[in-house]
């Protein structure tokens, strides 16, 4: 526990499990859309899964990690759906 106190003390704390979910999911998709956009030869929804991937270690906040990351999914989905390419 005194590992823990001092992190505190430094105005450190560790994420919630919801964090880490969020974290992992997002991975998850980002990992496949970026593998798919490269096998597909679109480069928007590879560009996106790896944003997907990466934002993760740039925001703190679990409201924010999944806000961004709906928003980069719907992304994805709309490159997905776009006609042509």
């Amino acid at each position: 526990m005194d590992a823990l106190s001092a992190l505190r003390a430094l105005g450190l704390e560790l994420p919630s499990p919801a964090y880490i979910f969020g974290v992992i999911v997002f991975g998850l998709i980002g990992l496949a859309a970026s593998r798919s956009g490269r096998k597909s030869g679109r480069r928007a929804t590879l560009w996106l899964g790896v944003a997907l991937m990466i934002y993760p270690y740039a925001v703190s906040r679990t409201w924010l990690l999944y806000a961004v990351g709906v928003a980069l999914c719907l992304g994805i989905i709309l490159d997905r759906c776009r006609p042509g390419l």
